[in-house]
């Protein structure tokens, strides 16, 4: 998908949400797993019922790989549905991945040509031969991770190398690789003050945004220090919308958590 295609979206929906589909089940609706496919049913029945909020769906590759072949499938299946009956829509494989070249760019094959991804995100520690083979591909973009929503970024992403801190340099230095404009970061809502110095390295790239919602993130304080002209924010919700409720009004609450976050954006576009 190119870059103007997600703007488009945005604009006409007047929303950047991005649905995470972190499927588990042990926690979706009890009624489903009498289905042939449990996740799959899942998943439609949200995609179903949120499509009309968001202009992104983001599943976590550790979710279904968990579940061995039978989830492979199930991400398939998801991905077909998505492709065929939402073609609009931006699609994320959050699978983390990054390895030397060759494995990269095995990596890249799989999520942007078996899976049809539009993009995927990518752990940035092995450095410029392990990013540049998913910056090969055109109409693709890599998420690379710069600045996460967990506990732990403060172990290492915020240490100094010499007088700057490696989240940083990690931004700084991705802008010099081949295919940089097909760059976007994962930034986290926790984290939300640091968008002001992040965008004066990257002013105008998309941000993945997670943490808003379940991990305590505020979407105004994402808004205020990191939105653009042309937005340049997805912001991801997972649990907050996926298991609003167990029961067999599921999907009617997702899409009530969706839409009331949807409402918040226009709010903030508005403003723009």
């Amino acid at each position: 998908m190119k870059i103007e295609q997600l703007i488009a979206q945005i604009q006409k929906k007047k929303s950047f949400l991005c649905v995470g589909l972190d499927t588990d089940l042990e926690k979706i609706p009890q009624h489903l797993l009498a289905e042939e496919d449990p996740i799959f049913a899942f998943n439609k029945a949200i995609i179903d019922a949120t499509h009309y909020y968001c202009v992104a769906y983001k599943p976590n590759i550790a979710f279904y790989e968990a579940y061995g072949l039978k989830g492979w499938q199930s991400l398939e299946r998801t991905m077909a549905y998505l492709n065929t009956h939402h073609p609009e829509m931006f699609t994320i494989a959050d699978a983390k991945r990054g390895d030397i070249g060759n494995t990269s760019t095995r990596y890249a094959k799989a999520f942007f040509e078996t899976m049809d991804f539009d993009s995927i995100t990518i752990a940035p520690y092995m450095g410029k031969d392990s990013v540049e083979p998913f910056l090969e591909f055109e109409d693709r973009h890599t998420i690379l991770l710069a600045l996460t929503s967990n506990q732990g970024a403060f172990d290492f992403q915020t240490k100094k190398v010499g007088e700057t801190e490696l989240y940083k340099e990690v931004l700084k230095t991705s802008k010099t690789y081949k295919g940089a404009e097909r760059l976007m970061y994962v930034v986290g809502a926790t984290k939300a003050t640091y968008l002001q110095e992040i965008r004066e390295i990257v002013p105008e790239s998309f941000l993945l945004v997670p943490g808003v919602g379940a991990q305590g993130g505020s979407l105004q304080e994402v808004c205020k220090y990191g939105i653009t002209k042309n937005v340049g924010l997805l912001v991801n919700s997972s649990r907050g919308i996926l298991y609003a409720s167990n029961g067999l009004d599921f999907a009617e609450m997702a899409a009530m958590q969706a839409k009331e976050i949807q409402e918040e954006m226009a709010v903030e576009l508005s403003k723009l």
